[in-house]
């Protein structure tokens, strides 16, 4: 079913949990806030969302280099004790993520991040692309409103699909780690290396190199 973004806020400012979760609670629960709500505590992301606004300054720098040095990633990852930065399972986590910033080139960690300016640009493209495909004007702006949300997904780190398992989101992936962790956890900042990157040069499929050499 189609879902409110009224209904999807107010879920948001309930239960801290991310926007996508929200949506998707909602859709499973056809729209009953108090529903999505305990399908969003089933899950632990409501309960890593009350975990949110706790200081998290220690964690890990990660770092991942691709075969042959061609792409490096550096990523940020905070958590609340240096106990916790040494455990495997935050180790993990964090090799992971960088990872996933190699394999999928983000440019965000998350879509508050997002220049106005950039956002602006693509939703007049998205309209000039509707109008051209004959949409009425009087629903152009919904379905704008619509497909930016896929802009974010594309190059938002928390709204991406995780390479390892595309049926969760780098954002559903953390709020698990944080519920089973018990701590605060935030992916606060990343860069990423390409070899001659803004350089002409033939096309490669990084995500497949990256996740045959995982699963090697």
């Amino acid at each position: 079913m189609a879902v409110d973004a009224k209904a999807v806020k107010e879920l948001r400012e309930k239960t801290g949990a991310g926007m996508l979760d929200c949506k998707k609670a909602l859709e499973e629960a056809n729209g009953d806030l108090t529903k999505a709500t305990e399908l969003l505590r089933e899950k632990g992301l409501a309960a890593a969302a009350n975990k949110a606004g706790r200081i998290a300054t220690e964690g890990v720098v990660e770092s991942y280099i691709h075969a042959g040095g061609r792409i490096g990633v550096l990523v940020e990852i905070n958590c609340e004790t240096d106990f916790v930065a040494k455990t495997d399972q935050f180790k993990e986590f964090a090799r992971d993520i960088a990872m996933h910033i190699a394999a999928s080139s983000p440019r965000y960690v998350r879509r508050e991040e997002v220049p106005q300016e950039d956002v602006e640009k693509e939703k007049e493209i998205l309209k000039a692309q509707a109008l051209n495909e004959g949409k009425p004007e009087k629903i152009v702006e919904k379905m704008v409103e619509g497909r930016i949300g896929k802009y974010y997904e594309e190059f938002c780190l928390l709204e991406q699909s995780f390479v390892k398992d595309p049926d969760k989101t780098i954002s559903h992936l953390l709020n698990e780690k944080i519920s089973t962790i018990g701590e605060n956890i935030s992916i606060r900042r990343f860069v990423r290396f390409e070899l001659g990157e803004g350089l002409e040069k033939k096309v490669d499929n990084f995500v497949e190199e990256v996740m045959a050499q995982v699963k090697n």
